[in-house]
């Protein structure tokens, strides 16, 4: 199986079906990260993100993985999708604002199990940031060098960020529910019900990949045929 960057390499010298298959290895992880912040908008910034990426491919000199730059545009994309929607000018306080803040409207997504569903509530309300950083260490495996090329910051800053998200995580989830019995076993196990939470999502990206390719008669749902 080819690489990343041996796919780029192909796609930029002409090969529409390298792009292709570049993006589709990718599609599950940046609907996933999308899905849970813009809900129904996510098949539009999906698509913003990748025509991003064909736009911009040029200008990408292999300094980080693909796959972490992918997630940047997407971020990109996705505070600039919530600037158009707010109709603002300038950035959006990503240190305080929370997608929740942003859209209060109930998620689309059906969570499995109770802790699933109040992790997930909780998440929404977190800083902007600190909501992307938690859920590119725990879905991603992210290294903090590479959670730091997605946000833009210093590296080492990010093991202080995670730590302060998982703080505001539990005091989060200690206001929106009743049950001490469910937010101790969530945040008992952080860490596995973060990555159930996780595949949930990657199965409901999964369909949705499905979905798109039988609606365009098998063909990938990605920008790579933009690239001519």
């Amino acid at each position: 199986m080819s690489d990343d960057f041996e796919l780029l390499d192909a796609w930029r010298g002409g090969d529409l079906q390298a792009g292709s298959k570049l993006f589709d290895r990718h599609f599950e992880s940046i609907h996933r990260f999308l899905r849970n912040k813009v809900g129904d908008d996510t098949d539009e910034v999906m698509q913003r993100t990748l025509l991003a990426c064909v736009e911009t491919r040029d200008r990408f000199r292999g300094a980080s993985t693909f796959r972490t730059y992918l997630f940047g545009v997407a971020r990109l994309e996705l505070l600039a999708h919530y600037r158009r929607r707010r109709k603002l000018n300038n950035e959006l306080d990503i240190e305080s604002k929370s997608f929740f803040d942003l859209d209060p409207s109930p998620s689309t997504v059906v969570a499995k199990h109770n802790e699933q569903k109040l992790l997930h509530e909780a998440l929404r309300r977190l800083p902007i940031d600190l909501q992307i950083a938690l859920e590119l260490h725990y879905w991603e495996n992210m290294s903090a060098t590479e959670v730091a090329t997605v946000l833009e910051i210093p590296s080492g800053t990010v093991k202080s960020r995670l730590r302060r998200a998982k703080e505001m995580l539990r005091e989060i989830m200690e206001s929106i529910t009743l049950s001490k019995t469910q937010l101790e076993s969530t945040m008992g196990d952080l860490d596995g019900w973060a990555k159930q939470l996780g595949e949930t999502l990657r199965e409901g990206a999964a369909v949705s990949r499905m979905t798109a390719k039988d609606d365009n008669d098998d063909e990938p749902p990605s920008g790579a045929a933009a690239a001519t």
